[in-house]
Order: C-alpha cells, then structure tokens, then sequence
C-alpha cells in the first residue's frame, strides 16, 4: 500500500498500527459488501493473510463473528473452513480458481 499510495508503512511492531490495519480491513469488507451486496456476505480481508502464517488473523475471525457469520464459539477447524469458504467463494466471484476444495 506504501509503494501505491505515498503514505508511510503501517509498522506492524506497533499495537496501535495493528489495530489501524485491522480497523481499514473491516472498513473495507464494510464497503464491498454495500457496492456488491452478497448473501452470506463476503469478506474481501479474507484476502489478506495474517503475518507470518497461512491463513487469515484474529480480527477476520473476530469481524465474522460480529457479523454473525461464525459462531463466538468456533473451533479451530470452522474457522478455517470458513476462511478457505471465503476464499472459493471469492475466487469464484472474481473469476480465478479455487483455493482449496
């Protein structure tokens, strides 16, 4: 985002940095799904892989459940399962394959 936009880097060693990020992901699923309403809706932030691992982070899992899409109780496995549901559904969306079946 840096490189495209000017702005200076988010400095993800600093909470409230973390948080900021979090914050325009959430702003950002927010909008998607007001231009291209979907039912259930799609996390566009799905996208976005938490650092240093191979799936989304806590703030994804955690805006899902605020909008009901999992439930406050999920397990490990559901939420995995619906990150990769995420995915395929917007690779479909979006016309590129399937990230996992």
């Amino acid at each position: 985002m840096a490189r495209r936009t000017g702005c200076r880097a988010f400095d993800f060693e600093r909470a409230d940095e973390r948080a900021a990020m979090g914050h325009l992901l959430g702003l950002i699923v927010e909008r998607d799904q007001a231009d291209s309403p979907s039912a259930p809706p799609l996390m566009l932030s799905a996208l976005v892989n938490y650092l240093d691992a191979n799936d989304a982070g806590p703030g994804f899992y955690q805006l899902a459940k605020e909008l009901q899409l999992l439930p406050m109780s999920a397990s490990k496995d559901e939420k995995f399962s619906f990150w990769i549901q995420q995915m395929n559904r917007l690779y479909e969306r979006h016309g590129a394959r399937p990230a996992v079946t």
